[in-house]
């Protein structure tokens, strides 16, 4: 079987969530023996990734594969032509868009829809109208690829029911495919770019406003003041993506540039993870807080409904009042002992690699099962 897989966001953003789940799928097709793996992507004349995937002949930037002008150009004056010569059995476009103009041949195309946050809520842009702009261009983007996907593989059962109350006729096409998160363990003894308090709260993405992240390290601001047992915040981002006056509250610690393995040992270390977050596709801190055995609380309402375990304390999203009587509460109960912390890895557990690879493979069998109607 050969397979097409678009790499754009690998090469554009390689620590982001979604070329996360671009290298985990990657890792997961080489895997499997017999199967012929064709990268795509645009770069840089100098980008390592020339010698890696299927690329145009242009120049493009690295930081800028998500432009309009960029994305138009390479699904429709690039990938059209390198599908009919190449005539892979599957592509896979992974960022929500991303099919190549036309879908042409007998290859079966495969949409990885993450969230659709980007068209139900506001997003980060620097103008008003940039954001208009992006909203229709992206709501005409995931339409199309929607229309012409052979399968749709979505993270979450919340993923699914939007995109089945937004494009109803997509509905039939859906299957979830949930993120996977490695279960690497951090290593105790790594140092840290940055001197973090003997305990603390952590949180972990802040630049989108669904993140809801002002709103919460306000509250967390007040339960501090109000309760001396509410610890330190953690809070992995930039300063810019809160408003200034927040970012040099007492108690608050703002990192970044952090490697996986460093990641891991803030998570490690944390006495909690919070996720306050609306309209999550997947929640994939929540996981990587928990495959380090350390607990979670999250706000209701989307994905983080399903990867948290059960017993999660869970709170309104616009609450406060109820989430600062929930900080308070949870931080007077005592820190979880070796067997709650093996509780919560077991949890995380159905979210590993092994656990993706077979759901991976299950749906590539099922989408070659089908006939492509001429």
């Amino acid at each position: 079987m050969r397979i097409g897989l678009d790499y754009r966001p690998v090469t554009a953003a390689p620590n982001s969530g979604i070329a996360r789940q671009v290298l985990a799928m990657e890792q997961a097709i080489l895997s499997q023996p017999g199967i012929e793996l064709l990268r795509f992507t645009a770069a840089p004349a100098d980008h390592p990734h020339r010698n890696l995937a299927i690329c145009p002949p242009w120049q493009s930037p690295a930081h800028g594969l998500h432009r309009p002008r960029e994305r138009w150009r390479f699904e429709k004056d690039f990938l059209p032509a390198r599908m009919r010569e190449l005539m892979p059995d599957v592509y896979i476009a992974t960022a929500n868009t991303g099919l190549p103009v036309g879908c042409p041949g007998a290859t079966r195309y495969v949409l990885l829809l993450h969230d659709l946050f980007q068209l139900t809520m506001d997003n980060h842009h620097s103008h008003w109208i940039k954001a208009r702009a992006y909203r229709w261009i992206d709501r005409f983007a995931i339409g199309y690829s929607l229309t012409h996907a052979h399968a749709i593989w979505v993270p979450s059962r919340f993923t699914a029911s939007e995109v089945a109350r937004l494009f109803p006729a997509a509905a039939s096409r859906i299957a979830v495919l949930p993120n996977a998160v490695p279960d690497s363990q951090a290593d105790p003894s790594l140092a840290l770019p940055y001197v973090l308090p003997d305990s603390y709260w952590l949180v972990v993405g802040m630049r989108e406003p669904r993140k809801n992240m002002p709103w919460f390290v306000r509250q967390w601001a007040q339960a501090r003041e109000d309760h001396p047992a509410v610890p330190p915040l953690v809070a992995v981002g930039s300063p810019a993506d809160l408003p200034p006056e927040l970012r040099t509250l007492p108690g608050l610690s703002i990192i970044s540039q952090l490697s996986d393995p460093q990641l891991r040992v803030v998570y490690a270390r944390a006495g909690r993870l919070w996720q306050p977050s609306r309209a999550e596709g997947f929640g994939l801190p929540v996981v990587e807080a928990l495959v380090q055995g350390t607990p979670v609380a999250v706000a209701r309402g989307s994905a983080l409904d399903e990867v948290a375990p059960p017993d999660a304390p869970r709170f309104d999203p616009d609450d406060a009042k109820a989430l600062g009587i929930l900080m308070v509460k949870l931080a007077q109960q005592p820190v979880i002992d070796a067997e709650e912390k093996q509780r919560l890895r077991d949890w995380a557990g159905q979210f590993s690699m092994p656990a993706y690879r077979q759901r991976l493979w299950h749906l590539l069998d099922s989408l070659m099962a089908q006939g492509i109607a001429a």
